[in-house]
């Protein structure tokens, strides 16, 4: 059946809704070609022969290729003018740069050398890593870390990795996975090598050992070495002194070069997965490179992570949160002073949102750059609600302070940098892709005072609408433990809609539980409202941003508290929108994709389609094969340690809250999309559904992606799965 067909209210639809496979593929082309920023590197202030101060600002990207099948990573350069106080002019230096096997990057102190960590493959294939330190417009050092094989491969990712410089420049910090003896089988003969290819003695019978890592997106990364490389000799170091049973990461060297600052995450009695965890047991320790001497700077019972070193190297801030319990939960802002060794409280868990004001820190890492000049305020981004906002912490008097200033478009704001008061952000909203603003940092008590400077034209969407939606739960709803908690959604639609003409709503729990949506750029949203369908993004409650009431709120609670949120929400907007309540479908990935299931199977025949990604099914298989075996525990309102071992009515408790059990009552088609490298929920859950869908005689067609996990974001992966969830969508729109 034709879309004109669905009836008189659609005739003006028609005109409006795309269907065809070639435009919605050309749309989502045109939209994914929008980069998102991914550094920024403020550099040293210069004079010109007038007077006026300049400074240069490099910027790194990256941006999906649809032909090559990959994210490239570009620079591009800025230049402002200042007085130390105000923009007086800024602009774009050319064009951006395709910066080809740059793994990190990053400039001294003194901005006169930078160091380049990159990834090269020779004739044969295969990968070799360099280190490189450059001075101005030459390359004065490449040291080929593969060929010297003190280590195996350097990390690059955000939640171990480093590239840092000692203040006297003169040594370069970083950490790789710690090089593993060569093993063999016991029937090997002839001579053995090593990995170098030199002659050497292997260990024999150690081949098929687990070498357990830490988990989802941290695949093969299990024991990290602190190493420093020496850049007047060349030479590299592995550091000694760190204990077996702590993984390093997050470094930099100490106020005088002394030694090494890292947090140490414990990985005995084993590990469990990182990645979007920040519960895991960690601290905050000191190396002294000069005795050897390891010592824990903090707490050793709690979760710690994010370290920032103040400008004036007195003070270390960073942030501490509870072991186990819920993944993301609201943190501390912990300040440790060097030279008195005393630990202070900035930023204490919050319990409330109350009007809209601060609710609590829930980021996972601070900016690189965080400090104001003085060394007297932390400058971070948090969740509030459902936007992306930024404040401004006094670590001497404790104050909170929001950075907006009056006028400033809504949306969500992203801190990339401060340096000398300087201040480099993102912002971006459902209908604006990000752009780049630059601003001085007001004196303390004048913040209301900010003023921001585009350093790039923005390109809003005006065919996208989009506003919040508060939702109070009905008192049969209300969590009697935290009463009184409410929650948002985020409603996008086409721009002028007539009000007499109804359009169909895709609803999209988000994954976690405990995460959320903001107000930011979203490619899938995008693209399906320029399609014409409605998105409601739903921050149910156990949703970070709201407080950590609300957080725990949830647990032992799912599957109903955040279900009936969802439903809530949907029949909210069906109210207050021009929504067509015979056509609504339902989007979610991992625990989003949980919700769908719920939803299809607590509300039989009220959803036209269903599309999950990696969807929790079923948790009891979780507790043995998933990379976060605590999960099902916690959220199911069960405690978690490493000798857990649920009886058979914990086990029940896990499997009544698992959206398997409902399958006799779907009737709604649905898609599933799973990555066949996927640790955190093990495709065998989307599988098992599957199966029970077809046994049952419903709709169902299943995606399975290879080389991808739990987030299926490689490129091709990612567009392949929005062709076929648009397609999906639009067949069961149309009976």
């Amino acid at each position: 059946m034709e879309l004109q067909e669905w009836g008189g209210a659609w005739n003006w639809l028609a005109e409006k809704f795309i269907r065809n496979p070639e435009e919605i593929a050309s749309l989502y082309r045109g939209l994914s070609q929008f980069p998102s920023l991914s550094s920024v590197t403020i550099g040293p202030d210069a004079t010109t022969q007038y007077g006026g101060r300049s400074t240069n600002i490099y910027t790194e990207w990256s941006q999906r290729d649809l032909d090559r099948n990959e994210q490239i990573k570009f620079c591009r350069q800025y230049i402002i003018f200042h007085d130390n106080n105000t923009v007086m002019y800024s602009g774009a230096c050319g064009h951006g740069c395709e910066v080809n096997g740059e793994i990190r990057s990053r400039e001294s102190p003194s901005g006169a050398l930078k160091a380049v960590l990159r990834e090269t493959k020779n004739e044969k294939g295969e990968n070799s890593q360099f280190l490189e330190v450059w001075e101005k417009n030459r390359k004065v050092k490449s040291i080929n870390l593969t060929a010297l094989d003190k280590h195996s491969k350097v990390y690059e990712d955000e939640q171990f990795g480093c590239l840092s410089w000692s203040h006297s420049e003169s040594h370069l910090l970083y950490i790789a996975e710690k090089k593993r003896p060569k093993a063999e089988s016991f029937f090997q003969t002839g001579p053995s090598k090593n990995e170098d290819g030199g002659v050497g003695k292997p260990i024999k019978g150690e081949q098929f050992v687990l070498h357990e890592d830490w988990g989802e997106g941290l695949v093969n990364k299990s024991v990290p070495a602190l190493c420093v490389l020496d850049i007047e000799s060349g030479n590299i170091s592995v550091l000694e002194g760190i204990p077996e049973n702590i993984s390093p990461g997050q470094a930099f060297w100490s106020p005088d070069d002394t030694g090494v600052v890292f947090v140490g995450w414990w990985h005995s009695p084993f590990r469990l997965g990182l990645k979007y965890c920040l519960n895991r047991r960690s601290a905050l320790f000191f190396v002294d490179l000069t005795g050897g001497k390891c010592e824990t700077l903090s707490t050793d019972t709690a979760s710690v992570f994010s370290p920032r070193l103040s400008p004036d190297k007195c003070r270390i801030v960073y942030l501490k949160c509870e072991v186990f319990g819920p993944h993301r939960q609201c943190c501390q802002l912990i300040t440790y002073d060097w030279f008195t060794k005393v630990t202070s409280t900035v930023v204490d868990i919050v319990p409330r949102s109350t009007d809209g004001q601060f609710a609590g820190i829930y980021t996972s890492l601070l900016a690189s750059f965080c400090w104001s000049a003085d060394s007297q305020r932390v400058v971070l981004d948090t969740v509030l609600r459902s936007k992306q906002c930024i404040f401004v912490v006094d670590v001497i008097t404790t104050k909170v302070t929001h950075l907006l200033s009056k006028g400033t478009p809504l949306g969500s704001w992203k801190l990339m940098a401060i340096d000398r008061d300087l201040i480099v952000v993102t912002f971006s909203s459902p209908c604006c892709p990000p752009t780049l603003k630059v601003g001085f940092l007001p004196p303390s008590g004048r913040e209301e005072e900010m003023t921001w400077v585009s350093l790039e034209e923005e390109n809003p969407m005006l065919d996208i609408e989009w506003n919040l939606k508060i939702h109070h739960p009905p008192q049969e709803q209300e969590n009697l433990k935290y009463p009184g908690v409410d929650f948002e959604s985020i409603f996008l639609k086409p721009q002028n809609i007539p009000v007499e003409h109804k359009i169909p709503l895709v609803v999209y729990p988000h994954g976690g539980p405990h995460s959320a949506f903001v107000s930011e750029w979203m490619l899938y949203p995008a693209v399906m409202c320029k399609m014409g369908l409605a998105v409601l993004l739903v921050n149910y409650r156990g949703s970070i941003g709201f407080g950590q009431d609300s957080i725990l709120s949830l647990p032992k609670n799912i599957g109903e508290q955040d279900v009936k949120d969802v439903q809530l929400s949907v029949e909210q907007v069906l109210q207050e929108e021009p929504l067509d309540s015979e056509k609504i479908v339902l989007y979610g990935g991992s625990h989003g994709g949980f919700l769908s299931l719920h939803l299809i199977g607590q509300y039989p025949g009220f959803y036209k389609a269903c599309v999950t990604r990696n969807p929790v099914t079923s948790i009891p298989p979780l507790f043995g094969s998933s990379d976060i075996p605590d999960w099902g525990l916690v959220e199911t309102g069960l405690s978690y340690s490493y000798q857990a071992a649920p009886d058979a009515a914990q086990w029940g408790d896990m499997l009544s809250k698992s959206p398997i059990r409902f399958v006799p009552q779907v009737r709604t088609p649905v898609l599933l999309m799973l990555g066949q490298e996927d640790r955190r929920v093990p495709n065998k859950q989307g599988l098992e559904y599957y199966r029970a869908l077809r046994a049952h005689g419903v709709p169902a067609r299943l995606l399975s992606y290879p080389g991808n996990n739990h987030s299926l974001s490689k490129v091709d992966a990612e567009s392949d799965s929005f062709m076929n969830i648009a397609l999906w969508i639009l067949k069961y729109l149309r009976e």
